[in-house]
């Protein structure tokens, strides 16, 4: 079995019990049974491929291949290990997997690179158990602050009750200098590679985003004595402003993305025109400036509706990230290493979040997006054909290898 075959396979493993707490699907929550019993065989692995194992103090796992040249700083590989609920299998999984494969060739070659190279399962990277999403990259980072660490899921299970010590955790941290890069392969939870008939592409950087929870009044009332001329209706309103979003971010024409996820109606009634609605806001671009642009199109958009319907309204944002750009000089080693593989060079931006942009603290970031059928992910139709992902693992070796050759201790 190939390399690539192989760490698609680890994954569809992966997707059931023990290392799932869903029946019937996939849920891999932090700190869960069945993040423990993951964890438990990837070590496996790990040292199959001849790498020291251990756990740092946020719960990640973390494979380590030495290099040739003492105190070197660590090329760091990884992704998430966790999970969504009724999540697909490779989202996460595959990027460790491939980092696994990579140092697995090197060792049956009897290869060593200059620095050493570690692989990291990261944990609560989706936020599905606690919420607080990145939890233990950010650990590694060294940008978490202690105060998130007091924390509960859903069931009131607090993160030191789940098994990690508060005390400790934030000594998961990595030191200046001890990190050469940071590399993540990772399906592309999007059309664009398979629009292009690629299998993989050399990522710019992650979206900037924006996130809004907007809050529409009106006036409740009989749905069958209120007349239409009379009626102040949150719903209606709603509807017209979420037209107005998307209708906003098509005619940008460009990678700006628009998205209204949630919707709730109150007092939700069938025989009752709602008094108020509630809904998100979700607004990304690869341009921190483009993003900026739309969103204030798009309040402009919201108040005048408002008015011209005589509702209230009130807009609050929730978060505000930052792009993330990868390290230019390690973009130019991937689209090297995918001509010399034989295979044409792509970039594209993520418009999902990643791992990577937190570890951009830390160090330079590289990504390499792998096809996804229909560009499906978060979802148990989520597939990646095995051949792509060999296609990933022999770009990954490459950029390894220029890595290697253009490092320089000083």
């Amino acid at each position: 079995m190939s390399g690539g075959a192989r760490a698609v396979a680890r994954c569809d493993a992966l997707g059931v019990a023990p290392y799932s707490d869903m029946e019937g699907g996939l849920y891999r929550g932090y700190l869960n049974p069945s993040y423990t019993a993951a964890q438990d065989a990837l070590a496996g692995w790990m040292a199959q491929a001849g790498m020291a194992v251990y756990r740092d103090a946020a719960a990640n796992l973390i494979g380590r291949y030495d290099g040739t040249q003492p105190g070197a700083p660590a090329l760091l590989i990884g992704s998430h290990l966790d999970s969504v609920r009724d999540g697909g299998r490779y989202d996460g999984p595959l990027g460790i997997m491939l980092g696994l494969e990579a140092v697995a060739a090197l060792h049956q070659s009897g290869k060593r690179l200059p620095f050493p190279i570690e692989v990291i399962a990261f944990g609560d990277e989706e936020g599905s158990r606690f919420p607080a999403a990145m939890l233990t990259s950010r650990a590694v980072a060294g940008t978490l602050a202690p105060e998130a660490l007091d924390i509960a899921d859903a069931d009131g299970v607090s993160l030191s009750q789940a098994g990690v010590s508060l005390s400790d955790y934030l000594s998961a941290a990595r030191g200046p200098g001890t990190t050469l890069a940071y590399l993540e392969a990772h399906i592309e939870q999007g059309p664009v590679l398979e629009a292009d008939g690629l299998a993989v592409g050399t990522v710019t950087g992650i979206a900037a985003q924006l996130r809004y929870q907007a809050v529409i009044k009106g006036m409740a009332g009989h749905a069958g004595t209120s007349s239409m001329p009379l009626r102040r209706d949150a719903v209606a309103g709603a509807a017209e402003m979420i037209l107005a979003i998307e209708k906003i971010a098509r005619a940008d024409a460009s990678d700006l993305v628009a998205t209204v996820g949630r919707i709730e109606a109150l007092p939700g009634a069938p025989n009752v025109i709602a008094g108020e609605v509630r809904f998100t806001i979700d607004i990304r671009s690869g341009e921190e400036a483009r993003r900026d642009r739309a969103a204030e199109a798009i309040l402009d958009a919201l108040a005048s509706i408002a008015n011209h319907r005589d509702l209230n309204y009130a807009i609050q944002r929730v978060h505000d990230l930052p792009a993330s750009p990868c390290d230019p000089a390690l973009m130019d080693l991937m689209d090297a290493a995918t001509a010399d593989a034989g295979y044409p060079i792509r970039r594209l931006v993520s418009g999902a979040g990643h791992d990577a942009m937190v570890m951009a603290a830390l160090c330079p970031t590289a990504m390499l997006f792998i096809r996804c059928k229909h560009g499906i992910s978060h979802n148990p139709a989520e597939h990646v054909d095995p051949a792509d992902a060999d296609v990933a693992l022999q770009v990954m070796l490459g950029f390894i290898d220029r890595l290697g050759a253009t490092f320089d201790p000083a």
